[in-house]
């Protein structure tokens, strides 16, 4: 299975990797580790829940990949508001908004709920 979900999830992974190295050679260590550990489980989940035993499994994990993201939100809002770094993420923030909005749509879906637009 490898759909928009799991591209998106590990690319936003791989771009806050490389956040994650910049940050550190500007001697952030603290927010930098907490947006890698949120960052990084977007993808870990998403990959799990191809491997669910059940779609009860298949909703948790990917629930679990949306909280994941919203955290990667904050902090990244956070890095930006602050100017912590001197970087620009907005695009890892448009990114890490597209996953957010997948992920919703897939819990959804999953759950069997549609929406009206």
């Amino acid at each position: 299975m490898e759909g928009p979900i799991y591209q998106k999830s590990h690319e936003f992974a791989r771009l806050c990797i490389d956040l994650y190295k910049l940050m550190l050679s500007q001697n952030e260590f603290i927010i930098s580790r907490q947006l890698l550990a949120s960052a990084t489980s977007v993808g870990a989940n998403v990959r799990e829940a191809s491997a669910a035993s059940s779609r009860k499994d298949f909703i948790n994990k990917m629930t679990i990949a949306s909280k994941e993201a919203r955290e990667s939100k904050y902090w990244l809002e956070l890095i930006q508001e602050s100017k912590i770094v001197d970087y620009d993420v907005t695009a890892i923030m448009a990114l890490n908004m597209e996953i957010i909005k997948i992920l919703n749509s897939i819990i959804l879906t999953s759950k069997g709920i549609k929406r009206n637009y």
